[in-house]
Formats: structure tokens, C-alpha cells, sequence
């Protein structure tokens, strides 16, 4: 009964936190897809494996995955994949436990620490699902 103000907006919560979760993404998907061969110049200096299909899965997660979060079309299980993936990001883009530059290392914590963050709100959303206005919720 004390919750009943969310209880009674679960769906637009919900929606509001698919879209905040994801615009961040779909942001920086857009500017990999638009600049490709300095996505994959990047990736390169940081020693990601396969540097233009690391640049390939992070365009289509980051932009095409995202907008179907926003929409909630197969939430679930998007959302537990994108789980993945923000880890996978944090741990190859942000590996501040092996930099020695204090500044690099406090600004890739932070990086880090916030894509954990973002990955439990993926997390949270693969077991509430999309709620009423999504794709999934028609």
C-alpha cells in the first residue's frame, strides 16, 4: 500500500528507464557507425582482439541493441547480452588496475565503476522486462 504511487506508474518508469539506460549508447553507437575506421583504430591501441570485429559488435550492440531496449523488443534477453557486454567494455576499455598515471587511472575507475553500475540496471531490466509499452508488451 506505501508504494502505491509505483506501483501505479511501474510501466512509465520502466519505459523512463529503458530510455535512460540506453540513450547513452545509442549516442556513442552512432558516432562508432558514422567514424568505423576510428572505432577501429581505437580499439586497436587498446589491444582488443580482432580490433574491426570488436568495432562491428560494439556499433550494432551499442546502436542497433540499444534501440531495441528503448522500444523493448526482446528485452530479456538483450538486456542480459548488453549486461555482458558492458562488462566486457569496462573490463578492455577500462582497465584502471594496471595504469600507473594516477589521473588516467582515478577517470577509468570512475569508467569503470559506472559501466557495473549500467550493468545493473541491464541486469534489473532482463528480470522486469519491458513492461506495458514496449514491442514485447503488446
Amino acid at each position: 500500500m506505501r508504494y502505491t504511487l509505483f506501483d501505479n506508474q511501474r510501466d512509465v518508469i520502466i519505459l523512463l528507464a529503458r530510455i535512460l539506460l540506453m540513450i547513452l549508447f545509442v549516442m556513442s553507437g552512432w558516432s562508432k557507425l558514422t567514424g568505423f575506421d576510428g572505432t577501429v583504430s581505437y580499439l586497436a591501441s587498446l589491444g582488443a582482439p580482432m580490433p574491426m570485429v570488436a568495432a562491428g559488435v560494439a556499433v550494432i550492440m551499442e546502436f542497433f541493441v540499444a534501440i531495441l531496449l528503448i522500444i523493448g523488443f526482446f528485452t530479456r534477453p538483450l538486456a542480459f547480452l548488453f549486461a555482458l557486454f558492458v562488462i566486457g567494455t569496462a573490463l578492455i576499455g577500462h582497465p584502471f588496475w594496471t595504469m600507473t598515471d594516477e589521473a588516467a587511472r582515478a577517470a577509468n575507475s570512475v569508467q569503470f565503476f559506472k559501466n557495473l553500475s549500467i550493468c545493473g540496471g541491464l541486469l534489473l531490466l532482463s528480470v522486469t522486462g519491458a513492461g506495458r509499452f514496449s514491442v514485447d508488451g503488446r
